[in-house]
């Protein structure tokens, strides 16, 4: 991670961590670098999520990327996997989306996307630092900045609406099904998803039942959504409905529940893809990708179905860089990102709701009864602000006390300490045969960590 880009994009509480004058700066350099190689219009497509702040980041990067000379396409209020969708489609130099994901409204980010649509490399988010730091002449710059478009070099500004919509249409094509009769809920976190999930899914004949849909700029994530998904979980019990889909403030994550309203998160749904992959001969090399967050019972489930697992740190790139260099085709985290290379780059809330539908309505069983082989250990995940996640990850007591509790546990469980990629925060994680033992493990490395001064 860098200085301000960390595993997914420059993330911060709008105003203070993330300024419109970063945006600006970021808008600028992306103009100007892209048209390095010369010989060509410099294109950029822009998307957003429903925060407030949004239109504030997205009018100052839309400015600076003119002022280089870039032309910028608009897609307004969309989905993260919408703008990776764009970018490789239709030939840009990258895309941006501002967005802050599951974090709440006064939060953004600025997410870039390669001109694959992928996630922007480490080396060029490195030279957008040394240019928002001012260190021009590392960046072989010798004038004052960057020099300004002018005259019919000026960028200019395009309404892309109709990108958005072709993405739309792409999703709806992916279905070999419809999806009548079923009763689908659908919880857009009052985020990017608030618009785009229900034409999907209506399009597909499904009875669809939308809540959280109404964003008022300050409501994203509040009380909704796949980081709150006992909201989805009640309203499908209570209206006695088929499946429900939760997706978080800008949909590249889903969380589903099942039709007695028990949750299926993110490590559930790669099982239920995988035996669906395996079975018609399209899980390639026979494994799935997953993170050192998965829960043992999920590996224990794929071991049972003779299904092999590879296991990266945590965050959706590494996910995706594992299935580049091997070729695997399905990945994920136990958040909801799921990532299938062979119809996306990046994670893709709607598009893994999709696949989920396909399968439960090829098995003709309920979501639960798919789910049934994966026994979830208790897990327990407590995170703790710091203000230096190194210093924590490095203090001999901590690590003392983390060698303590995996003796302990043994083959039963493990612990696992890791840093936030996108926030000042520690988490310590647990999994155990019980509840009871899971939580007090956990307090005793956080009671660590506060005893040492670091928390």
């Amino acid at each position: 991670m860098g200085k301000y880009f960390g595993t997914d994009g420059f993330r911060g509480e709008a105003g203070v961590t993330l300024t419109s004058e970063h945006a600006y700066k970021i808008g600028r350099f992306l103009g100007w670098y892209y048209a390095q190689d010369g010989g060509h219009k410099v294109r950029v497509v822009i998307g957003k999520d429903t925060r407030r702040s949004s239109y504030m980041f997205e009018y100052a990067i839309v400015a600076g990327l003119t002022a280089s000379g870039a032309d910028v396409y608009m897609l307004h209020v969309t989905t993260t996997p919408s703008v990776s969708f764009a970018v490789a489609g239709d030939d840009f130099d990258c895309g941006v989306m501002i967005s802050a994901s599951h974090n709440p409204y006064s939060d953004n980010g600025i997410k870039l996307v390669n001109r694959k649509g992928e996630k922007m490399d480490d080396a060029t988010t490195a030279k957008i630092e040394l240019y928002l730091d001012g260190r021009l002449e590392e960046l072989g710059i010798a004038t004052p900045d960057i020099p300004y478009a002018t005259g019919e070099n000026l960028g200019q500004i395009v309404d892309y609406a109709a990108g958005r919509n072709r993405y739309i249409g792409y999703l709806i094509s992916l279905s070999r099904h419809s999806f009548k009769p079923y009763r689908v809920a659908l919880d857009c976190a009052n985020g990017s998803a608030w618009m785009i999930a229900k034409s999907v899914f209506e399009a597909l004949g499904a009875k669809t039942y939308t809540i959280n849909a109404s964003p008022d700029g300050i409501n994203i994530n509040r009380n909704a959504g796949s980081t709150h998904i006992e909201v989805l979980a009640r309203y499908v019990r209570e209206n006695r409905l088929d499946i429900g889909f939760a997706f978080d403030g800008d949909a590249d994550r889903c969380i589903a529940v099942d039709e007695n309203g028990d949750v299926v998160n993110g490590d559930h749904i790669l099982y239920v893809l995988a035996m669906k992959m395996k079975a018609s001969g399209k899980l390639v090399n026979n494994t799935v990708v997953t993170t050192i967050m998965s829960n043992m019972g999920l590996y224990r489930a794929l071991d049972e179905a003779g299904i092999d697992y590879a296991q990266t740190t945590v965050g959706d790139r590494y996910v995706y860089e594992n299935m580049q260099q091997t070729g695997n085709c399905l990945g994920g985290e136990q958040s909801g990102h799921i990532i299938m290379t062979k119809y996306a780059t990046t994670g893709d809330g709607i598009l893994t709701a999709i696949k989920v539908m396909e399968a439960v309505i090829d098995s003709k069983l309920p979501l639960s009864k798919l789910t049934e082989p994966v026994k979830m250990l208790p897990q327990v995940i407590k995170n703790v602000r710091v203000a230096d996640k190194a210093a924590v990850r490095n203090d001999e007591a901590v690590q003392a006390e983390i060698a303590r509790v995996s003796e302990q546990l043994g083959k039963t469980g493990r612990i696992l300490l890791r840093e936030s990629g996108t926030e000042p925060v520690i988490r310590v994680m647990v999994e155990a045969s019980t509840v009871a033992l899971c939580e007090s493990y956990t307090e005793a490395v956080v009671q660590v960590i506060r005893d040492r001064g670091l928390a």
